[in-house]
Order: structure tokens, then C-alpha cells, then sequence
């Protein structure tokens, strides 16, 4: 027998979701992050991201007048800059020199990408959509940077060195154990093995 849904009103449940520090910048300024966990990809080919951020925030209108932004991968070591960075705000606070953070340049960009970060994309603004509480930015990705160690020999990116944080309504999470891989269900016997062998 199925179990019944408590019926609650509509909000935003969808969980997990990443928790990134989005970096910005004008030249000539101090350039600023903004911790968003409302990020997302949207599109192959060209390859687009969406990030959606309030209006009041400091980032939202350097983003609206630069027409770019950088999605930057937080892992583990990341957190406590990644909490600090979603609750001050940029007007009050320089948050790369607070959290002892490494403005890295981006060919092409005036903002930096976080050089502690272990993956950034950097996004040029496609179009500003104004949903309510919060517009959303969406970018397309010009630039993506890996650090080197992560990088495995056959070209990969072995993403369990990252240690990267996943944000679960309020509560930050450590992505665990793999699971499977992309067509797990239907791979053929000696494919599965090998491939979860690999993922161990």
C-alpha cells in the first residue's frame, strides 16, 4: 500500500542543490561573491547555466551592469567562506579579504573567478528575466577552469576529490558514496562491474 502526501503549500522543495559562490565584479573595483543555492543548468549546446538572485542583493546589479558572472564549485574547505559570503553583504564587507580568498584573473572577464575554488564556469549574460522575489541570469559559458588535481589521466575530472557541498533547506551537506552512473540500468553485466569497481 502506497503511502499518503501531506499536502502543503506551494514553495521551494526542491532539494539538494549546490551551493555556489557566484563572483562579480566591475573594473576599477573591489570585486564581490554572493552565495546563491538557486543555481542550475539549463542548456547543452551552447552551454548556459541560470543563477537567480534578489534585487536587493549587492552582486544583482554589478551582474545586471557587467553582463557577466562566475560560478564558482565550493567544496569542503570552502564552507565556512561560502556561509560568510551568503550573509554579509559586499557593501559592508571586501569578502575575498575577509575569508582570506584569491581574486583569480579569467581571460576576457573583468570579474575573478575564487582561486581556492576547485571549478568555476564563467557565464556572459544571455537575458534577465524578472520572476518576483528574484531575477534570473542566464549565462552562457565561455570559460571553464578545473584546478590541475583534479584530473584524472585519462582526461576526466575525478570530482571526489572535490569534496563538494550540497545545501539541503539550510543545512550544508558533503555529497557521499557514489551510487551508479549514467545508464547503470541498462549497461551490460561486465560494463556494470567494471564501472562500479572504478567508482569505489
Amino acid at each position: 500500500m502506497t503511502q499518503a502526501f501531506v499536502s502543503l503549500k506551494p514553495g521551494t522543495l526542491l532539494a539538494p542543490v549546490p551551493a555556489v559562490m557566484v563572483s562579480c565584479g566591475r573594473a576599477g573595483e573591489k570585486p564581490n561573491i554572493v552565495t546563491i543555492a538557486w543555481a542550475g543548468t539549463v542548456n547543452s549546446d551552447p552551454p548556459m547555466c541560470s543563477v537567480s538572485i534578489r534585487k536587493s542583493r549587492y552582486s544583482h546589479d554589478i551582474i545586471r551592469d557587467t553582463g557577466e558572472f562566475i560560478i564558482n564549485l565550493c567544496g569542503e574547505d570552502l564552507l565556512q567562506a561560502t556561509d560568510f559570503c551568503g550573509v554579509k553583504s559586499g557593501r559592508d564587507v571586501d569578502k575575498f579579504s575577509a575569508c582570506g580568498l584569491t581574486p583569480a584573473a579569467v581571460e576576457g572577464f573583468a570579474a575573478p573567478a575564487v582561486g581556492e575554488s576547485p571549478l568555476y564556469l564563467a557565464c556572459r549574460v544571455k537575458s534577465v528575466q524578472e520572476l518576483g522575489s528574484h531575477d534570473l541570469f542566464l549565462g552562457e559559458i565561455q570559460r571553464v577552469g578545473v584546478k590541475e588535481e583534479l584530473m584524472s589521466a585519462d582526461g576526466g575530472i575525478d570530482f571526489s576529490k572535490a569534496r563538494l557541498v550540497a545545501y539541503n533547506h539550510g543545512t550544508y551537506y558533503q555529497l557521499g558514496r557514489a551510487l551508479g552512473f549514467f545508464g547503470y540500468s541498462v549497461a551490460a553485466p561486465d560494463v556494470l562491474k567494471r564501472r562500479m569497481e572504478k567508482l569505489k
